[in-house]
């Protein structure tokens, strides 16, 4: 049924040119054909494009046309890279926030101060220091994929059962072991949980991060698409 709504919708529609006006006049403001086609396009050929774009995904014909595999790959080359430095930047150093009240005090407020910050924000501020857009676009979704795995690494192991705590005290467990066999299986829920929240920031932050350096990645193809009226290539799944 949603179909048939969406193919009737954006059936061509007939056009009438009025006798007195000059051909030529009427072809260039796009009134030269009987029937003006909808600029959202049909069912059929958003199944089209789906299908070329997945039946070569890893063509690549220069900087601006290439597959919709090559794409996902730099785009998820930046997530991933961005992502795993700010686990290992974030966990370390929540593990030292959740174990010292010393270092909570010290940090906590820079996280508040720069927590709040937008991710565009810093765009510009990366773009002028690195001068190099991937390069910049990763720094924004580290930064910004930071904040929750930290709060969440300190504040799982903060809340770390007391007992089990002392327990390892009184049988002398050294400290490396102590957070290893104890404090980090007991704060992992809390830390995953931040993980998986990260993530979903570092794919909401690649997307505009991506429209604003251009290059590669799915971001860029679908603004570009959408620039240069390709309707299908940029409302099509795979873009």
């Amino acid at each position: 049924m949603i179909l048939l709504v969406w193919q009737l919708a954006t059936l061509p529609e007939a056009r009438v040119i009025a006798a007195d006006v000059d051909p030529e006049y009427a072809a260039l403001m796009g009134g030269g054909a009987a029937s003006s086609a909808s600029s959202f396009p049909t069912p059929a050929v958003m199944a089209q494009t789906l299908w070329d774009k997945l039946s070569d995904p890893f063509y690549d014909n220069g900087p601006n046309d290439k597959g919709i595999g090559i794409q996902l790959a730099y785009s998820l080359a930046r997530v991933l890279g961005g992502f795993f430095l700010a686990a290992v930047v974030a966990i370390p150093l929540g593990f030292a926030i959740g174990n010292s009240r010393v270092v909570y005090q010290a940090i906590n407020p820079y996280v508040q101060l720069l927590k709040p910050i937008s991710p565009l924000a810093w765009m510009p501020l990366a773009l002028y220091t690195i001068k190099d857009a991937s390069a910049s676009a990763i720094f924004v979704i580290f930064i910004c994929s930071l904040w929750p795995m930290l709060i969440n690494t300190a504040h799982g192991v903060a809340n770390v059962r007391r007992d089990w705590l002392d327990v390892s005290r009184t049988l002398e467990v050294n400290p490396l072991r102590k957070a290893f066999r104890v404090i980090l299986p007991a704060a992992a829920p809390t830390i995953l949980t931040g993980m998986r929240i990260s993530m979903g920031i570092a794919w909401l932050v690649i997307v505009a991060a991506e429209m604003l350096v251009g290059g590669t990645g799915i971001a860029t193809s679908c603004g570009t698409s959408g620039t240069t009226c390709r309707s299908p290539t940029c409302c099509s799944p795979s873009s």
